[in-house]
């Protein structure tokens, strides 16, 4: 029994002979939320699944992200928008399901979020028009800074994306997926034209199916380069300030309160490569950004500041679907809507790799389209 395992670091990785002794239907690269809803998705199918982690599982966009379900931000002509407002209607129903097989409360919270200023340019052409609920709001959030600057609630909800991810994590894992993590894929293997599995730094896993939703990391194996990128993002988060109730969103911040009164502050824009180093500047003005809308938060202290790499394409829409490999498909490139539009994500991916029709259309997310 001990030759099937090594440990390595204090983590378990699945050995060679592991490897080639265990038969899986679906190898899924990438353990971030888009790669473990796809994996508990794939199993109530009965399908075998492996999922090969470079890293840690859960530890990458989906660990950094501020949790906004945010389908508003979508315009009503974006191919991306009936995908958004589907999934965040599917929210309640996904997270109840996590949180009863792993027991672990992923707070989704549903009071609402208050847009300022001149970001609500397009929301208010928009008024009236179906599926985007909104309202004035006569008294908002006691800490908010007193400005004349209109005030506009979204009815939209949060989440915290750390425990959302852990609980899909737990899930997956008592639904048996496997889960291999400190091994980089490397290429997927090809026998002829098809997809037969991916090579690792360390070892080959076999499967007639392999997706690539590695996020920020998709382009980075052969054989084929999937044109995704890492776009930085600096956060931060605060404790010990007052007891927000509504996510607050302007032009350049957003603040989003947890119920166990931890702040997340958010997000710069970058370009920077893989560099996951944060700047005390940029997180200096952003916490002053943050308390020129909620001044009480100058009295908290900084628990914790990040950066994670969001996965971007050239035309800001996440790639979905099959490749020219028969056998090889894609889910990635969600950029900073992959906590938002993991549910959808994972149900119309499912039936597309076993050769059935999804729900919505999706050829304006095909790899085809670069």
């Amino acid at each position: 029994m001990n030759s099937a395992w090594t440990a390595e670091g204090g983590c378990l990785y699945a050995s060679r002979y592991n490897s080639i002794v265990r038969n899986w239907d679906v190898i899924i690269v990438g353990a971030g939320i888009i790669g473990l809803s796809l994996a508990i998705e794939l199993r109530k199918q009965s399908l075998r699944v492996l999922i090969v982690e470079r890293g840690e599982p859960g530890r990458e966009a989906s660990h950094a992200a501020a949790g906004m379900l945010a389908d508003s931000e979508c315009e009503d002509s974006s191919p991306l928008k009936p995908l958004a407002t589907a999934s965040a209607r599917m929210y309640p129903e996904f997270v109840h399901e996590l949180q009863d097989e792993s027991g672990i409360n992923c707070d989704l919270r549903d009071q609402g979020t208050l847009q300022f200023t001149s970001a609500l340019d397009h929301l208010l052409t928009e008024i009236g028009s179906p599926g985007l609920l909104r309202k004035e709001i006569a008294e908002p959030e006691p800490a908010l800074a007193a400005s004349s600057v209109p005030i506009m609630h979204i009815d939209e909800r949060s989440i915290d994306p750390r425990a959302l991810t852990a609980a899909a994590l737990k899930a997956a894992k008592h639904r048996e997926v496997d889960i291999s993590s400190g091994s980089e894929v490397v290429e997927v293997i090809l026998s002829g034209e098809k997809a037969t599995g991916v090579r690792t730094s360390k070892t080959t896993y076999h499967a007639p199916i392999v997706v690539n939703c590695a996020g920020a990391w998709s382009g980075q194996f052969e054989p084929m380069r999937i044109p995704t990128r890492p776009i930085k993002g600096q956060m931060l988060c605060l404790v010990g300030g007052p007891e927000l109730q509504h996510v607050i969103r302007s032009n350049d911040i957003y603040i989003v309160p947890r119920t166990d009164g931890r702040v997340v502050i958010g997000s710069t824009v970058e370009e920077a490569g893989f560099d996951k180093r944060t700047d005390p500047d940029v997180i200096r003005r952003l916490h002053r950004s943050a308390i020129n809308l909620v001044p009480a938060l100058e009295q908290a202290r900084i628990l914790e500041a990040w950066a994670g790499l969001r996965p971007g394409t050239p035309d800001g829409l996440p790639i979905l679907g099959g490749t020219a490999i028969p056998g090889y498909f894609v889910a990635t490139g969600h950029f900073r809507d992959g906590i938002l539009l993991a549910p959808i994500t994972a149900r119309l991916m499912a039936p597309v790799i076993v050769g059935k029709k999804p729900e919505y259309d999706l050829s304006a997310f095909s790899l085809t389209r670069f």
